[in-house]
Formats: C-alpha cells, sequence, structure tokens
C-alpha cells in the first residue's frame, strides 16, 4: 500500500510540472486580443482587466493540477495563496500518514510455511504448505500465499484527510473561482452600463427632412 501511495503522490508531482496541452488546444486560442475599443476615464486598470477577464482563460488555467490557480487568475491572489498553502497541507498529511502506516505481520498458519527473501520487509513472501496427497512417502503441497495484515493504525486517516482537504481545494476553487469572475465582471459592467446614455436626435435634410435615430453613447 506504502508503494501505491508513493506512485500516486509522484505521479500528482510530475502534472503539477506540466500544462496539458490538449486541454488549451480545445478552448482554441485564448491569447486572441479583444478589439481596442474607447476606455472611460475614470476606469481604472484593474477594473479593466476585470471586465475582460474569460472563463474560458480560466477553465484553461485548470489544467494545471495546482489549486487556486483559477483564483490567481481572477485576481484573488489571497484566496488562492490560501488554497496553495492548505493542499501543501494535504499533501503533508498524506506524506506523513504514509510513513506511519504499518505493513502488519504475517498471519499464524497450523502449517508448514516456507518463506521466500527472507529478512526483506518490502519483497519477504510466505506460504504455507497445504497437503494434498500423499504417493508413498512423498507428500505433495499445494502453497497458499500469506498475506500481511494491514495496521493503517494513525497513518490511514492522516492519509484519508490529505485527500479530503485536497479534493475540497480543487473543488472550491473551481466553483467560487467561477462566481468571482463573473461577480467582478459584471459588477464593473453595472457600473459604467449605467453612464451610458442613449439620447434621440432628428437628422434630416433641409430639403426633405426626415426623422433619423443616432445612438451616442458616452462613460
Amino acid at each position: 500500500m506504502r508503494k501505491l501511495i508513493v506512485v500516486g503522490l509522484a505521479g500528482w508531482a510530475a502534472m503539477l510540472m506540466q500544462v496539458s496541452v490538449v486541454e488549451a488546444q480545445g478552448q482554441g486560442d485564448v491569447l486572441n486580443e479583444s478589439p481596442l475599443a474607447p476606455i472611460p476615464q475614470e476606469m481604472s486598470y484593474e477594473e479593466y482587466r476585470d471586465m475582460n477577464r474569460r472563463l474560458t482563460v480560466g477553465l484553461a488555467l485548470k489544467a494545471i493540477p495546482v489549486p487556486g490557480m483559477l483564483h490567481f487568475y481572477a485576481g484573488d491572489s489571497k484566496t488562492g495563496k490560501r488554497l496553495l498553502k492548505t493542499s501543501l497541507l494535504g499533501m503533508a498529511s498524506i506524506v506523513t500518514g504514509a510513513i506511519l502506516v504499518g505493513e502488519g505481520d504475517f498471519p499464524s498458519t497450523d502449517f508448514e510455511v516456507m518463506v521466500l527473501n527472507a529478512g526483506d520487509k518490502d519483497e519477504e513472501r510466505r506460504y504455507e504448505k497445504i497437503p494434498v496427497r500423499l504417493e508413498g512417502e512423498a507428500t505433495h503441497y499445494r502453497l497458499r500465499e500469506l498475506k500481511r495484515d494491514g495496521d493503517l493504525g494513525i497513518g490511514g486517516p492522516l492519509i484519508a484527510l490529505g485527500v479530503a482537504v485536497i479534493v475540497y481545494d480543487f473543488v472550491y476553487d473551481f466553483v467560487h473561482g467561477v462566481r468571482v469572475i463573473e461577480e467582478k465582471r459584471d459588477r464593473v459592467r453595472f457600473k459604467y452600463g449605467q453612464q451610458l446614455k442613449l439620447q434621440m436626435s432628428m437628422r434630416g435634410d433641409r430639403a426633405a427632412p426626415s426623422p433619423g435615430l443616432a445612438l451616442n453613447y458616452t462613460f
């Protein structure tokens, strides 16, 4: 079990070092710039960034298996750092639990036992020799492997706690991160959308006046 935990941690760590290109390509060219448009003088740079943040870019960043990435993109670095720290604590809990997990001992048996790799804690194998038939003075046996009794001890709860913390961080980063992006974007659009002015004007030729509609907006 300890080997499985170590392999799993190594795989997760390897994923931290690379970005999934396949998922990013599925989102299209996320670096396409928005068309240049007039910007209100009173709009701050942070508000401009909030208004132009895209969910597609944020979801593409989720290809990086690090909790907090979506919050970092949303401009909420405080929450992003908190999620990153708690996920590291979860990793530490898993590693500590894996160290504390005991292999247990082999169960006792009434049959004769054959031992392979005696003394090697990781490679030692034991088989009980079960008699199946007797031919003259020769006894034939059937070998049945003896498995170590599992002994999770306090390591089991620590591993479960670490996994639960990391899963929660990923889910919270996705759900709350999307909401933060939408709320920030809507807040800026609502603020400056109220300043839009729709003006009706009549225009026409002197010789043949005709009514017309002109849309003029100012921030």
